[in-house]
């Protein structure tokens, strides 16, 4: 391989989650990723998002990254009918059983991205999501692999601009390691304002949270923690 092919991988971001596939599909979940993906994605390319087109009459955009089985995006669209929901998850399964939600109850103000975050936030317009949420994510617990985490520098500096000044960000995790490295992150970074005024604020889940089957498997070293930031 040429010395210009290998600069072509360096030059990639680290992925930042494990593997997409899984388990099989059942055939109804097939049947959905054939016949319904398409009305709910949002389009592959590198031309801006304009959310007005894709959530016309919305008053407020979300941003979830990494659904998992999607109960979270798909209650928080069913509470929030005036909000347009941006769900990312690369996990094939996640997909299908958003698009069950959809399908099940309606929530038809949610558009999916079964990728990799990263390209679809660099397509948004700046200050334009009210909210965003990161619960959960890949934890990648060996040391070795801790770059690999979303939460990084980089990645706050292009997620920064997208919301709006006065906007929310929510993180989650039950990985202590994740979750000290991800606190250290966001105040260092000086953009992103802290809200908890007591050790219940982050210790205990925000009374709009909507717990996961994931969640409640509680597979990680530690109870999981919430963080809450408001863009300055």
């Amino acid at each position: 391989m040429s010395s210009a092919d290998d600069s072509q991988f360096r030059d990639r971001p680290l992925r930042s989650f494990g593997r997409t596939g899984g388990r099989p599909l059942s055939p109804r979940q097939r049947a959905l990723m054939a016949e319904t993906l398409n009305t709910w994605r949002i389009a592959e390319g590198e031309a801006p998002i304009v959310l007005s087109e894709l959530f016309p009459g919305k008053a407020a955009f979300w941003l979830e990254i990494g659904f998992g089985g999607a109960e979270h995006m798909i209650t928080q669209a069913r509470r929030n009918p005036g909000t347009g929901i941006i769900g990312c998850e690369p996990f094939l399964e996640g997909v299908a059983k958003a698009l069950a939600g959809i399908e099940e109850t309606g929530a038809g103000n949610v558009r999916l991205w079964p990728d990799d975050a990263r390209p679809l936030i660099a397509r948004l317009p700046d200050q334009s999501l009210d909210r965003v949420f990161i619960l959960f994510p890949d934890p990648w617990p060996k040391r070795r692999q801790h770059k690999r985490r979303l939460v990084q520098p980089a990645f706050l500096d292009a997620l920064y601009p997208k919301l709006k000044p006065g906007g929310h960000l929510r993180f989650a995790t039950d990985v202590k390691s994740y979750a000290d490295e991800a606190l250290l992150t966001f105040l260092g970074d000086g953009r992103f304002e802290w809200l908890a005024a007591a050790a219940d604020d982050w210790r205990c889940a925000p009374a709009d949270h909507v717990t996961t089957r994931y969640e409640s498997k509680q597979l990680g070293d530690c109870r999981p923690v919430w963080f809450d930031f408001r863009v300055r």
